[in-house]
């Protein structure tokens, strides 16, 4: 079914290629390439794993751009619904997260840059650089720490969308308000008590399915505003 007919498909497709390679610079380089309390092993695994570690930059770059395509096919499917709401979709979930994907790449890029050893860098001893490139990741992981609140609010807006529509279950929605406020707690707990992060984050596994549930829902049946279902029949030939 073509894009034109069928728009809910067209965003889920962007929400799946985006669910696709975002784990990988978020989870599978931390688990493959970082040593948790040992600044001089995660180096030398970035050092031997340069290729690696460069996907998870182009990873960053490409959910960027995938999330504002995302965001604009949100909002061609739901400004029918709310012309306003989809637009704060757009600004929450595409433009803001995406600018914070775009400044993660230039710490990823710095933590390289002191891993291959510049010239300048000769200043430092080893340990001192081992423990800037420490610096930097961490600084890559308090960023996605703060980005959490625009995980969650974002998904505020699009949940009241996705209710009111009538071309999608309403449950969906509801389970997205859940998954936005959960998102929204972890990034509190990460800056107020982080201690307990990692607790609240396995608490919270069954509210973030809401999106993923989305993302199924629209990929395998699709969505279409009653106002292309309406024009459809004007569409087919004579």
């Amino acid at each position: 079914m073509s894009s034109t007919r069928n728009p809910g498909r067209v965003a889920g497709l962007w929400y799946l290629l985006l669910v696709l390679i975002g784990p990988l610079r978020l989870i599978y380089i931390p688990s493959k390439l970082f040593v948790s309390g040992n600044a001089a092993a995660t180096v030398n695994n970035i050092a031997a794993h340069q290729l690696l570690f460069r996907l998870g930059i182009v990873a960053d770059l490409a959910g960027a751009v995938i999330l504002i395509f995302l965001v604009l096919a949100f909002y061609r499917l739901f400004k029918s619904v709310d012309r306003n709401l989809a637009g704060l979709v757009v600004i929450f979930g595409g433009v803001m997260p995406a600018t914070i994907y775009f400044v993660n790449v230039v710490s990823d890029l710095g933590a390289l840059t002191v891993v291959r050893g510049a010239d300048y860098l000769s200043v430092f001893d080893k340990p001192q650089r081992d423990a800037l490139v420490m610096l930097l990741l961490r600084l890559h992981d308090h960023q996605n720490t703060a980005a959490e609140i625009l995980w969650g609010v974002w998904l505020l807006p699009l949940a009241v969308l996705v209710y009111r529509s009538r071309f999608l279950p309403r449950f969906l929605g509801i389970w997205l308000v859940i998954n936005g406020f959960a998102y929204v707690i972890m990034s509190f707990t990460g800056v107020l008590l982080p201690q307990y992060q990692n607790k609240v984050f396995i608490i919270s596994q069954p509210a973030l399915f809401g999106e993923l549930a989305l993302m199924l829902w629209l990929v395998i049946k699709g969505a279409k505003p009653p106002a292309l279902d309406a024009a459809a029949p004007s569409l087919a030939p004579g």
